[in-house]
């Protein structure tokens, strides 16, 4: 689709003659017929592993990019992942136990806050906020731990909430479920009927989720990457569009596809073995 589009990737901001453009084309092969342009990228893929040259980085290759740009595309969504599963879960288990509490307010206004505000939006507040007004915080960059607060922060701002309502919902319906009333009704330790069995039986709902959500803030941190100028694979994916850049475009939604593979693979089989039901 993109090769389809009028222009070709040596015209951005230039004139080049149709001689030069010519050679350019050859020489990276773009002249050939597609399918043999296709041939050739898969048969170089598989024996070689190699995802092709850049066309807009000179004497650079994909692979060479996406080897310093994954690991803080993973880095970023791993720890926004972390941080929103773990509070999400607290949050969302107290606000179904303890439905009155302060706390329990405070995540549902939460949950509704992160829900309706673009990442974009919170991310400008918090730079503003602890950047320049506070100077607490490095609002640019990838240098150290404290260059990852801010944009960790904005990342999970949205699975944050969504984890919230999906954890109060599962807790919800773990409680209201006859053994887990006939141990309160018994007189079971509380603390221990929530830890043991409310959340080990909310946990399938919630892990359900949690792939889809991991894949999404691993692939969807291209604004973030952005606004905060971090070297991760966002920021070459949307400039390798912009600058008709094929074997770099092709090669992110390659490894982005390996990513959420391998998530829901991972997802699929601790699903398996969490559900009774399944292994029946």
């Amino acid at each position: 689709m993109l090769r389809s589009l009028p222009g070709s990737p040596f015209d951005e901001g230039r004139f080049l003659s149709e001689e030069i453009e010519a050679k350019m084309q050859a020489k990276y092969g773009l002249d050939k017929p597609l399918f043999d342009q296709y041939a050739s990228y898969m048969k170089n893929l598989v024996t070689k592993a190699d995802l092709g040259p850049s066309l807009k980085y000179a004497n650079r290759s994909v692979n060479d990019i996406l080897f310093n740009a994954v690991p803080v595309s993973l880095t970023l969504g791993s720890l926004a992942f972390l941080f929103s599963g773990v509070l999400g879960i607290f949050l969302g288990t107290w606000a179904a136990i303890y439905p009155n509490s302060f706390l329990a307010g405070l995540s549902n206004i939460m949950s509704s806050f992160g829900i309706s505000m673009p990442s974009f939006i919170f991310a400008g507040i918090l730079v503003a906020v602890f950047g320049l007004w506070l100077n607490l915080l490095p609002v640019a960059l990838w240098e150290g731990p404290e260059y990852m607060i801010l944009p960790v922060l904005t990342l999970s701002v949205a699975p944050l909430s969504y984890i919230i309502r999906v954890t109060r919902s599962a807790v919800i319906d773990t409680l209201s479920r006859q053994h887990i009333r006939s141990m309160i009704a018994a007189g079971q330790s509380f603390t221990k009927i929530v830890f043991k069995h409310v959340i080990a039986n909310s946990l399938i709902p919630i892990i359900t989720v949690m792939g889809p959500i991991f894949a999404i803030l691993i692939t969807g941190s291209f604004v973030i990457e952005h606004i905060f100028a971090l070297p991760g694979m966002g920021k070459y994916f949307v400039t390798a569009f912009i600058n008709r850049d094929y074997f770099l475009v092709s090669g992110v939604i390659i490894i982005f596809s390996v990513i959420l593979l391998t998530i829901n693979t991972i997802i699929d089989i601790l699903t398996f073995y969490l559900d009774p039901k399944l292994k029946g």
